[in-house]
């Protein structure tokens, strides 16, 4: 679908403490957010190296950094590892279910055991139901809920949005105490499965930075494809360590 961009606005935040490097000023870039035509535009603001947060379409493009490389999975193209196939095999008793994009008191309940497990102390293990809806919801976009369950209990939840040829991983929360299963990673493996069945091109990953722990997953979907402002090119692999 060809999008008319000539009238798109943009604008930058002010800057504002980085979620990835504390000590770092950042500042985004982000889609007029009254734009009427907001879900015209998104398919195409993602393959520009845009993401969604709630009803807001943003990129980062701080003064000093380039730290944030938007990367994207190409689904007919991913092959799994053998760490990933093992994750496979490991969480063979776990059910997947697509599933609309509302909240309800299991899913508040996993949200706010697993931001007080993984970020305590950060601003967000406070969260409560109207930053649920606020940062996982969008009243404009086509979005569900990818479930994770075995034997019916709710392990995780990929928020997922659909977009003409792919399909955009928004976030993931799980049950913190089921670390051994991987549950980040077979999400991900889930959400190719599912794109691959719909005949999708890609799964959009947001942002991956080169040297952060919490952001290291990525790199091991390969192939991956990296946005460098222009267009997308396969991420060319480390070179052996001699």
């Amino acid at each position: 679908m060809t999008v008319d961009t000539d009238s798109l606005r943009l604008f930058h935040t002010g800057t504002h403490p980085c979620g990835y490097w504390p000590e770092r000023d950042a500042r985004d870039l982000v889609l007029d957010p009254r734009d009427p035509r907001l879900p015209r535009f998104y398919a195409q603001a993602l393959d520009w190296g845009f993401r969604r947060s709630g009803d807001i379409v943003y990129r980062p493009h701080c003064i000093d950094c380039r730290a944030c490389v938007p990367v994207r999975i190409p689904l007919a193209r991913f092959a799994p590892d053998r760490s990933q196939r093992r994750c496979l095999a490991r969480n063979a008793d776990v059910e997947m279910r697509v599933q609309p994009a509302e909240r309800n008191d299991e899913r508040l309940a996993l949200y706010r055991r697993y931001l007080r497990a993984r970020h305590p102390d950060g601003g967000m293990d406070g969260h409560g139901a109207a930053e649920f809806d606020q940062f996982l919801l969008g009243r404009w976009t086509e979005g569900r809920f990818l479930e994770l369950r075995t034997r019916e209990r709710l392990l995780a939840v990929a928020v997922t949005d659909l977009v003409e040829g792919a399909l955009s991983a928004v976030y993931t929360f799980y049950e913190p105490d089921e670390v051994a299963r991987g549950l980040g990673t077979l999400a991900i493996l889930r959400q190719i499965e599912w794109g691959l069945r719909e005949g999708r091109q890609h799964l959009y990953l947001g942002y991956w930075i080169d040297g952060h722990g919490k952001m290291d997953y990525k790199r091991r979907f390969r192939p991956l494809e990296s946005f460098d402002g222009r267009g997308w090119h396969d991420m060319t692999e480390p070179e052996p360590s001699r």
